[in-house]
């Protein structure tokens, strides 16, 4: 029996409304032969968690260019813990400072894709994380 696809819930998180990048990632997964739920525009913390249980993820993955990465990342992986579900993986995209990375990498976050990041490292990435979370 083979083991089942990989299951990504790709999400936009606050009042950010540029979702072009989210939508190229997600397809990218899609066509890698992943499952994935994209949530649209305009969630919040709480919906992206929920969607992310209800739907047995594997992992999120946040699109942010709203400057507010770190109070999303940590508002998700809280709930994450709170909800049991530590074991879904979290990783994003957008614009975000380098600066910024190595907080986000010590909060949980397992990686964080910039502007012109190939998807094929994303979808890499993804596969060995979620590998080795199966283990």
């Amino acid at each position: 029996m083979s083991e089942r696809k990989i299951r990504v819930v790709v999400a936009k998180p606050g009042l950010d409304g540029h979702d072009r990048g989210a939508k190229v990632v997600a397809r990218a997964l899609r066509d890698a032969g992943m499952e994935v739920i994209y949530t649209g525009l305009r969630q919040t913390p709480e919906s992206i968690v929920e969607t992310a249980i209800q739907e047995d993820a594997d992992a999120i993955g946040v699109s942010i260019l709203s400057g507010a990465h770190e109070h999303y990342f940590r508002e998700i992986i809280k709930l994450l813990k709170e909800k049991n579900a530590e074991d879904i993986i979290v990783f994003g995209g957008g614009v975000i400072p380098e600066d910024d990375v190595p907080g986000l990498l010590e909060m949980g976050v397992g990686a964080v894709f910039g502007p012109g990041t190939p998807t094929q490292t994303c979808i890499e990435w993804l596969e060995k994380a979620v590998a080795e979370k199966r283990k």
